[in-house]
């Protein structure tokens, strides 16, 4: 019998099923989700939780179970048969062509709903100042920064009058402040009877914004809960089986050997209306053997450039990059890695792997000359696929075997075969950016433990971090980007979440100094060591 559709469920799933080869992604998964109400998935990296989405959104078709929609059982081909029903969705990974710009990519494919003029400019202006999104209709994507594409993908989605949103790992690239105003974008959909499926491994957010949450562990789901009833530690147990991780750095290693020294760097770049901007202006900076250096910045404040710059994808207009000693402001980027750098990308599909190739091939990328993918200048397909079955056992990448293709892995485990690489050539550098996006606490935790480790061997690195308790807690110093320039820096011992995300939005300048007040006591925890240059 058809229940209603003001009292039924927005989404009800019942025994979805989904096998692949080799592997079941889900097995007997129930999930049932109010109208209205904001709905949290948590699971860790391969637990199922985008096969089961993606099944919802008409992706995926399951082999078993059945999907209802406001009371309603239906069959969904294609996406288009679930944006039909009001279901959208935001990948994690972005679907929009850079070559376009936001207007071009919101209306693609739906131009018959307000055409691709003026209406649409003006649907899409509405929509952007409803919800806070601040979208530049003219601009192209490919100058956007990774948090201006989410708010595209977003807006996309209620362009096309989605009433049910699915967003995986939304405030993966927010700092504070912008998590708590999409958070209040959220209890504004929700206020006006959209309902919200948010997938998420920050265990605290989930419970500061869900009515509702389910918990996925190996395919199937494992228990629901209310927040105002639930720990994050509970939370944690129930998803791992384990306690939360923290990113916490008690010892310092810090050393007076120089690694990386950035002086005067200067580079500039042409915006969308041609007009000649800085994007680098002035930056200078030490890390030093045995440091992390943390930057924290907005995103799209020059954090990508300074990582292309010190990588050589970019040739700096001034200024000078010296590596260990040695001056590489000009060299090409194979002979910086050969030379040392390790870099784990911001976006692991656009820049750190192929996605069709099989995980041997992906091991060699970015070191084509090393040891052991080539030997005497020929590559050694044999050693590289020997070395790709360690890296798979020594880093926990969960998968049938070697020979499966990037694209069939989960986020987390592609971000573990990549830092398992890049690791594995024992680097004096590493530009982590990002390195922990989109994993779960597990991950999250064995990607700290590694870089700790060779922390502790004398590597230096450089990390770029959206998550301010992971630069918090990992970095040995902390500086602040914004516009282009180091604006302030800042004792990761003594700073707070919400000091360091006031300067990133340029309110704060100088050196950074904790204000102690009365109701900070209990959450401040200073760690042993911290900043000791």
């Amino acid at each position: 019998m058809k229940a209603s559709s003001s009292t039924a469920p927005a989404v009800e799933l019942a025994g979805i099923t989904k096998r692949f080869p080799g592997v079941v992604a889900n097995h007997d998964i129930h999930l049932t989700v109010r109208r209205g109400s904001v709905h949290a998935l948590c699971g860790e990296n391969g637990a199922g939780k985008s096969t089961l989405m993606k099944i919802l959104y008409g992706m995926q078709k399951p082999d078993e179970g059945t999907i209802t929609l406001d009371g309603e059982q239906v069959t969904l081909h294609t996406p288009g048969d679930a944006i039909a029903r009001g279901i959208g969705m935001v990948h994690q990974h972005f679907m929009l062509a850079d070559n376009l710009t936001v207007l071009e990519n919101v209306v693609l494919g739906a131009e018959k709903l307000h055409g691709i003029g003026g209406k649409a400019r003006a649907k899409i202006k509405e929509i952007s100042d409803a919800y806070g999104l601040g979208v530049r209709p003219d601009a192209l994507v490919e100058d956007l920064g990774v948090a201006d594409r989410q708010r595209v993908e977003i807006l996309k989605v209620l362009y096309r009058g989605a009433r049910t949103l699915i967003l995986d790992e939304p405030t993966a690239v927010l700092v504070p402040q912008e998590v708590d105003a999409l958070f209040d974008n959220l209890r504004e959909l929700k206020a006006e009877g959209l309902t919200v499926i948010f997938i998420s491994h920050k265990l605290g957010e989930v419970l500061s914004v869900a009515d509702d949450i389910t918990v996925i562990r190996r395919g199937t789901t494992v228990g629901t809960a209310v927040p105002s009833e639930t720990t994050p530690k509970q939370l944690a147990e129930l998803m791992v089986g384990s306690e939360l991780p923290s990113p916490e750095t008690r010892e310092s290693t810090v050393t007076d050997t120089p690694m990386l020294t950035v002086e005067g760097l200067e580079l500039s770049a042409t915006d969308p209306d041609g007009v000649v901007r800085a994007v680098l202006d002035g930056i200078s900076l030490t890390i030093h053997k045995g440091e992390v250096l943390g930057i924290a910045g907005v995103e799209g404040n020059g954090q990508a450039e300074l990582v292309e710059a010190i990588m050589g994808m970019r040739d700096p207009d001034a200024g000078t990059v010296t590596l260990d000693g040695a001056d590489i402001s000009h060299a090409p980027t194979r002979k910086r890695r050969e030379d040392g750098i390790g870099y784990i990308p911001e976006d692991r599909h656009r820049h750190g792997l192929l996605l069709e190739a099989p995980l041997w091939e992906n091991r060699i990328l970015g070191h084509v000359t090393e040891k052991p993918n080539s030997r005497k200048g020929f590559l050694d397909p044999k050693a590289a696929r020997a070395d790709t079955e360690r890296i798979v056992r020594e880093y926990d990448v969960r998968t049938p075997g070697i020979e499966v293709t990037a694209a069939s892995l989960s986020g987390g485990n592609q971000q573990k075969l990549i830092v398992g690489r890049e690791m594995s050539h024992l680097p004096k550098l590493l530009i982590a950016a990002h390195p922990t996006r989109g994993v779960d606490v597990g991950a999250q935790a064995q990607i700290w433990d590694q870089i700790r480790e060779a922390r502790r061997e004398g590597l230096a690195v450089l990390l770029i971090s959206a998550d301010l308790d992971e630069l918090i807690g990992l970095s040995d110093n902390l500086r602040v980007m914004f516009r282009g320039r180091l604006v302030a820096d800042a004792d990761p011992a003594t700073i707070t979440p919400e000091e360091l995300g006031s300067a990133m939005t340029g309110a704060a300048t100088g050196h950074l100094e904790h204000v102690e007040e009365p109701a900070d006591e209990e959450q401040e925890a200073p760690r042993e060591g911290g900043d000791s240059e």
